[in-house]
């Protein structure tokens, strides 16, 4: 074809000025670009006619490329017709000349049609053309020079025309290069025009994309400032909720149907009805979830057909696409990984060789840097691909997890906890999350292994095999550490978990640990665990150091035992340096694929799991929606039961049977019965909640629906009554009426506006009800059902509801109400009552009718006498007299409310401290007008007075998020902690395995230098012992190196904890008053977690990367000095590019953490709430409420990724750098190096891309980590309590003996700042009298009791107790000599006589002593365990009145002359209550006892009573005295009704 004779090798390597001849030019050179696009295109095609963005306009920079596109094809062809006009000269040229500008021409027109089709199809920038005009540049630049050296050489152009043509086609490619670096405007009506912060990455042109460089904008933003979720770029639509849950939702549905479709024959399956037409999935807005109902399989053998729908299929068709782009990428990756190697070789040859041309050398290293960089970029584009499919997948798992637990049934949710569902969202979808990105290592690990095994048997032959030997035996021994260390984990999850209960109970009951002084025991209780805890992290450590070892001597040892079997094997082998530095370039590579692949399986193995879990969530049954009919029949009965017979799960005992109900439009039903009768089923029964056994049920109309335990979202609490409906604001000021929630607005800190925490935390179960009441009236619907709503609030509040909503004359009245009640009082005026009994009606009627029946309800009645309802009447007056129902009892009377879960108490307590300023009503709204005239004027004065704090200051401060970067005390205190020498010492030792590690390759580099010089067989021996020697050194340094650091963190991990446990132990209670307790959890379990776990291993992978790095700039400037000089420029560029990185990526970490459990609190919120959403028919609602929260979160996920691979890109490309200059030195010192030391400096810039980007990684990690350090130190130096001994102060150990109580003009307040509690009080009380402490809500009386044991300490004045000053005398010694008996009991875990006895110092009859005076002996002995019997935590597994109980035996234990006994407030059952006034009565006759009573009759026998009012002493003498006197207690005695 060229009649050309092939003389390249003369013509082009042993030359100074190489040039190729003109055939390969014209053939090769020009077709490479155009088989390119042609192979491309119909792929291309393919891909732009499925995707299609809207077409752009046609823009000046589209018309020139489209000239020049044209332009270039008339160059082309111009050429064609002279070769023609040539022939017909006679000049016979040869057919290349013919071929060549016509394929050109071709393509050209191609070009110019696809630059045309693009701009039709939306695309703003072609990676396509942009390959293909650089590709075409690049093989013009060799015809370029050579047309212009041949001119030179000849001193004359022959060929004219084609010359000119010529450089008429380079200057149009380099345009159209230059022109397709540039971007298109976006297509018209795309989103990027609307969006006000659209991701910049759609925009992006080719090279933007393939850099990332469209994240350079945020990364600057970040480092300026911290990032905001505002300056996040909203979702990629394609990544949205919208669309990736629908997708996988689909192929899901696909899966059902199949499995549905081969009905199995074996297992008798029985279908119990057809599939209905309508669907249950909510269709969203993307539209696409519509899913046909399930047929319902009974299978009479109650297993799952064997057929299940397989959800990794539909994971697969969703998400398998889009993935193994990413995987291709993979492919190209893994291949090219391979040709540096090569290159090396070469480069090593060549600098063997003399007389080489340097141009050799030269472009060696250039390709060396290109394959190195196209292989940066081919790599993240791999990890961006994985890490999308990641992401989408954890999208789709949560929104299909979130939509199905909207619709199970009730069956199925019994089967799995909240909790459980809740893991499924966070820790399973996780799983998949991150095994997605390492998933294309399971045929990725073994490819590279077979290529790298196949390089080095080409190298090294068979000796390889020993190598291989080494690395298989490997394998088991990393996996048994790996096995070790997981059960290790294991292990100490379940220390920490205790450790964590156990101080989450110590906080808790913090008040009672200071009054009792027992934070020693609890001190050594948590030590013993943490001692455990930090044993098992030091085996860890141990098994943590040997597989450091493996993973860094592995390539060494591989090395040795080949090079060693190489050079025995045979007399001929000669090591020399190609053979010897390739190999180690291939045995780094091996290094990866070898480690990743145990990780890749163990990860598998977990993923599988997960997988398995969600299948069976997502395959549970779902409630049909057919099993109430809403449709509106024509009869006047709104709702209609016949013959219905209930279930809550198909394989339960049927719960309602033959239920025959039929209510009248615009009737009221009252419910009533025993409790477990069913009544509340029946409630479920109509909102279809229920299994419908047989039956019809049918419900006209809209329905709104209040549980018995109120649903209250974590929301503003107006947000809670309107309930997604439009704010009306008349409308809704009536029903805040009507539910007499108007003068609760005026105490919550923000009105109607205030944030109700979860589960409606910060209200009083009489608010929640009531606020659940409110949402169903302010729905404004057809049918009512009420679950007894009247129960968790007040008496007279409950009137109030029924008059003004639910009665004949309420707001509800025309409209159908069926009402689930207790209260008989009401019963009179429903107009038909419905008794049930065991899950059937009994009877039904109105009173009237019943009660002349004299049947089931009759005698209901009479067990609810009607004395009762008269006493609870009196009784509720009482109450509203006495003031004294506080917002904490309205609380603490209801914990049945809320779930006793540790967190609820704990947020519960914290919402009470905020709203200690609340009205001293509590639940009372109507007290007001109740109230005795009496106290109006006080009522006044007491509102200011509550008001005032609250200007002041906040109660609870706002936990100080920290921003910017992290201060270099923080790691001077972790240095101090480990301990200064140590910690130089580890540095040392790190110094000394790197020397050790050069130190190898360098004899490895002296060795092959023997090659060249013949002087092998003498001293191989030798070679091989000092190698061998020096790479054990290494290791054996690396196993102790990590050893010691992993020692010295410990230490400090030690240290830390027992500072932050004993300060917290020594802080005053006002502290924990003001400090939410989670926030100091969080302390003792996150950060102490970071510090134990996540710091070590962050700073053993720094201490790593940096001396890795630091040994190869060593050993490169070391064999060619000048690399010194670029050595500034490149650091600087690292540094620079570390900087940005950090600060963005650490802001966007934390963005990305807060926005985290927003999904998982609604979701359980959700859970919890199911039924009411699905009520009131909010499901969609609340799935596009979800969807946004998952997407926010994912807002911050996604640049957080991109900045990862952003990073890696930047820091590649220094690395890549590196290894260019070694390579181009070498060159240039080509001369004075021996090939030894080329292969030494060039195979170790290989290796430095990996360190350079792990130690960016980690150094960023550290100082996300190190924050915890700051925070547990700032929580260890907080102010603390008086010393809790001192020496010289020490009260006689028999004192108090008299008893004897005095208080001089003493006043206190609670914390600075805020106005005194206690003014000036003096009082005098000789031993052994017993005093009655009264006073209204808020008057000081528990003050009173703080300041003896100085949980307070005085603002002024002093009290002393037989003649010792309290103030001055140790806090242990003064509170052990004390006694109290708080109001709430409260109990540690663990057993009973450890809550009665923590420091042991009584004996076994002494215990059972106290508990046979405390009435607990029959129940103790009764159990098996006796003393040893378990307490949960809080005491759970006791009744309050038991609890109570055994907070008066530790009384009894103690038995100290003084006694202080602050009454339980919430009315415990009344007989404990005698129990222990008689108990006290005489076990501690001869005692002086303060006694703060709320019931005044049980201090009318006592010596004398204190009355206090505003914190000042108002009356002060003996009862009978008192009430003669007619002053305030003879007011409250007559409240009382013990006086007339």
């Amino acid at each position: 074809m060229c009649c050309v004779s092939l003389q390249v090798a003369n013509q082009t390597l042993h030359t100074d000025r190489p040039d190729l001849p003109d055939c390969f030019q014209l053939s090769v050179l020009s077709w490479l670009p155009c088989i390119y696009l042609w192979v491309v295109f119909p792929i291309y095609l393919f891909y732009l006619k499925r995707n299609n963005r809207g077409y752009i306009m046609m823009s000046i920079m589209n018309r020139f490329k489209t000239v020049f596109g044209l332009l270039l094809w008339i160059v082309c062809w111009t050429d064609l017709f002279y070769t023609f006009h040539e022939l017909r000269q006679g000049h016979t040229q040869p057919p290349i000349y013919f071929v060549t500008p016509l394929v050109l021409g071709m393509t050209m027109l191609l070009a110019t049609f696809l630059i045309q089709f693009e701009r039709l199809r939306g695309v703003q920038s072609s990676g396509v053309l942009f390959i293909f005009w650089f590709l075409s540049v690049l093989c013009s630049i060799v015809p370029f020079r050579s047309k212009i050296l041949q001119a030179s050489k000849e001193s004359e152009v022959t060929d004219k025309l084609r010359f000119t043509t010529f450089y008429f086609y380079f200057a149009l490619v380099v345009c159209e290069l230059v022109l397709c670096c540039f971007n298109e405007k976006p297509p018209l009506f795309s989103n990027v025009v609307t969006d006000p912060n659209p991701c910049p990455e759609t925009t992006a042109g080719f090279l933007s994309t393939i850099t990332f460089w469209w994240f350079t904008r945020m990364a600057i933003k970040g480092y300026r400032m911290p990032l905001e979720a505002k300056d996040l770029w909203s979702m990629n639509p394609r990544d949205s909720s919208k669309v990736m849950v629908p997708k996988l939702l689909k192929e899901w549905e696909k899966e059902q149907s199949k499995a549905k479709s081969e009905p199995n024959l074996s297992s008798q399956a029985v279908y119990s009805k057809p599939p209905p037409k309508t669907t249950n999935h909510i269709v969203g807005e993307g539209g696409g979830e519509s899913s046909p109902e399930e047929a319902e399989v009974l299978l009479s053998n109650q297993k799952a057909a064997p057929h299940q729908p397989s959800f990794l299929r539909a994971l697969i068709k969703a998400f398998g696409p889009y993935f193994l782009i990413g995987s291709a990428y993979k492919v190209l990756q893994d291949v090219i990984t391979f040709v540096n190697p090569q290159l090396l070789r070469m480069l090593i040859s060549f600098t063997k060789q003399k007389g080489v041309p340097d141009w050799w050398g030269y472009s060696l290293a250039f390709l060396m840097f290109f394959t190195a960089f196209l292989q940066t970029l081919i790599l993240h584009r791999h990890f961006q691909y994985c890490f999308v499919t990641g992401m989408n997948v954890r999208t789709a798992i949560i929104g299909a997890i979130y939509r199905k637990a909207l619709v199970i049934t009730n069956a199925a949710k019994r089967s799995s906890t909240v909790g459980e569902v809740v893991n499924l969202m966070s820790v399973d979808a996780q799983r998949f999350m991150d095994l997605t990105t390492f998933l294309n290592m399971l045929w990725s690990a073994p490819l590279q292994i077979v290529l790298a095994l196949y390089f080095l048997w080409q190298n090294l032959g068979p000796s390889v095999l020993a190598g291989v030997a080494v690395m298989v035996m490997l394998i088991p021994f990393n996996a048994v550490i790996a096995m070790k260390t997981r059960a290790y984990q294991v292990e100490q999850m379940q220390y920490k978990d205790a450790r964590i209960k156990l101080m989450n109970e110590i906080l808790n009951g913090i008040k009672v640990l200071k009054l009792y002084a027992w934070e020693n025991s609890f001190k050594e209780k948590v030590l013993t665990i943490r001692q455990k805890e930090l044993n098992v992290l030091r085996k860890t450590a141990y098994l943590g150091a040997l597989s450091t070892m493996a993973w860094t001597s592995a390539p060494f040892l591989v090395a040795l035992t080949t090079f060693a079997v190489y050079v025995t094997v045979d007399e001929n082998n000669v090591l020399d340096a190609e053979k010897a530095f390739v190999s180690l370039s291939l045995f780094n590579i091996l290094r990866f694929p070898l480690n990743m692949l145990p990780q890749v399986i163990s990860s598998m193995v977990q993923a599988s799991v997960s997988l398995k879990r969600i299948q069976s969530f997502l395959s549970h049954d779902e409630l049909d929606p057919h099993a109430v009919e809403r449709k509106n029949t024509g009869t006047e009965f709104s709702v209609a039961v016949i013959n219905g017979k209930f279930t809550w799960a198909k394989e339960d005992p049927a719960v309602l049977h033959n239920i025959n109900v039929m209510v009248p439009q615009g009737s009221l039903l009252a419910v009533v019965g025993h409790v477990g009768c069913g009544k509340s089923s029946l409630i479920s029964a109509l909102l279809g909640e229920m299994e419908k056994l047989e039956g019809d049920v049918s419900v006209r109309g809209s329905v709104a629906y209040v549980p018995q335990q109120a649903w209250i979202q974590n929301a503003t609490l107006r947000d809670n009554i309107l309930f997604g409906k439009p704010y009306n604001e008349q409308k809704y000021t009536c029903v805040l009426e009507a539910c007499a929630l108007t003068p609760d607005l005026e105490v919550l800190p923000g009105g109607d506006m205030t944030e109700i925490g979860e589960k409606g935390i910060n209200l009083s179960g009489g608010q929640r009800q009531r606020v659940s009441l409110a949402r169903a009236l302010y729905s404004d619907t057809d049918v009512y059902l009420l679950d007894d709503p009247l129960s968790a609030v007040d008496a007279h509040v409950a009137k109030h509801i029924f008059d003004n909503l639910i009665g004949p004359e309420g707001l509800l009245k025309g409209k159908t109400r069926i009402l689930v009640t207790h209260g008989i009082s009401f019963l009179p005026q429903v107009d038909n009552i419905m008794v049930m009994v065991e899950g059937r009606v009994s009877e039904m009627g109105s009173y009237q009718e019943l009660l002349s029946q004299n049947g089931a309800f009759a005698e209901f009645l009479r067990n609810y006498s009607l004395e009762d309802i008269i006493e609870e009447d009196e009784a509720t007056d009482e109450i509203i007299e006495d003031g004294e129902l506080f917002p904490e009892d309205a609380l603490s009377n209801h914990t049945d409310m809320a779930d006793n879960e540790p967190a609820i108490n704990e947020a519960k307590r914290n919402f009470i401290r905020q709203i200690s300023i609340l009205s001293a009503d509590g639940e009372n709204p109507k007290s007001r007008s109740v109230r005795r005239h009496g106290c109006s004027q006080r009522k006044h004065s007491e509102q200011q007075e509550k008001h005032k704090p609250h200007e002041k200051q906040k109660l609870i401060q706002a936990e100080t998020a920290e921003t910017g970067r992290v201060k270099a005390k923080v790691y001077l205190e972790y240095i101090k902690a480990v301990g200064p020498l140590l910690s130089v010492f580890i540095c040392f030792l790190y110094g000394c395995q790197s020397a050790a590690s050069i130190g190898a390759n360098i004899w490895l580099s002296q060795w092959t230098n023997d090659a060249s010089n013949n002087q092998t067989q003498e001293n191989v021996h030798m070679r091989v012992g000092v190698y061998a020697a020096l790479g054990i050194a290494q290791g054996i340094l690396v196993m102790i190196s990590s050893f010691t650091l992993a020692m010295g963190n410990i230490g400090a991990a030690k240290k830390l904890h027992n500072n932050l446990l004993v300060n917290k132990l020594h802080t005053p209670q006002s502290f924990f008053d003001t400090t939410p307790i989670g926030r100091i959890i969080n302390r003792f379990s996150k950060d102490i977690y970071i510090i134990d776990e996540a710091l070590p291993a962050t700073v053993l992978m720094l201490l790593g990367t940096v001396f890795v790095s630091l040994s190869t700039i060593i050993v490169i400037i070391s064999s060619t000095p000048i690399f010194a000089v670029v050595i500034a420029p490149l650091a600087f560029i690292y540094i620079f590019v570390q900087r940005f990185y950090v600060a963005t990526s650490r802001q966007l970490k934390r963005l990305e953490s807060v926005s985290r459990s927003p999904i998982y609190s609604h979701f359980s919120e959700t859970v919890t709430g199911c039924s009411v959403i699905r009520a009131y028919g909010r499901h969609s609602a609340f799935i596009l409420m979800s969807d946004m929260k998952v997407d926010d979160n994912q807002k911050s996920y996604y640049p957080g990724i991109v900045s990862n691979r952003w990073l890696g890109v930047r820091i590649e490309f220094i690395g890549n750098c590196i290894v260019l200059f070694a390579a181009l030195f070498a060159v240039t010192g080509k001369e004075n190096l021996n090939p030894g030391l080329v292969g030494l400096s060039v195979s170790y810039a290989l290796q430095v891309t990996m360190s350079l980007n792990w130690m960016v990684r980690m150094s960023s990690d550290l100082e996300n980590n190190i924050v915890a350090v700051e925070r547990v130190k700032e929580y260890s130096e907080t102010k603390t309590e008086a010393p809790w001994e001192v020496e010289d102060k020490k009260p006689p150990p028999e004192w108090p003996m008299e008893g004897n109580v005095e208080f001089h003009d003493y006043s206190v307040r609670y914390r600075e700042g805020l106005d005194l509690v206690l003014k000036r009080l003096t009082l005098n009380v000789k031993g052994g009298e017993k005093i009655g402490i009264v006073g209204r809500t808020g008057a000081g009386k528990s003050s009173m009791t703080l300041c003896l044991f100085r949980l307070l300490e005085a603002a002024a004045g002093e009290i002393t107790v037989d003649e010792v000053k309290i103030a001055e005398i140790g806090l242990h010694d003064l509170r052990s000599k004390l006694t109290i008996i708080p109001q709430e009991p409260v109990l540690f875990s663990g057993t009973l006589r450890m809550n009665l006895d923590p420091f042991e110092r009584y004996s076994d009859e002494e215990v059972w002593k106290a508990l046979e005076h405390s009435h607990l002996q029959k129940f103790v002995s009764n159990q098996p365990a006796k003393l040893e019997l378990e307490c949960a935590e809080g005491g759970e597994n006791l009744s309050v009145g038991q609890r109570q109980l055994v907070c008066l035996a530790r009384a009894l234990l103690r038995k100290t002359r003084i006694l202080i006994l602050d009454e339980a407030t919430a009315a415990i059952d009344l007989e404990t209550d005698d129990l222990i006034q008689s108990t006290i009565r005489t076990q501690f006759e001869d005692c002086t006892v303060f006694t703060i009573a709320h019931r005044l009759n049980t201090i009318m026998d006592y010596t004398r009573v204190l009355v206090l009012d505003k914190g000042q002493i108002a009356e002060f003498d003996t009862p009978t005295n008192l009430i003669s006197q007619r002053g305030i207690f003879y007011s409250m005695a007559k409240d009382a009704g013990l006086t007339q």
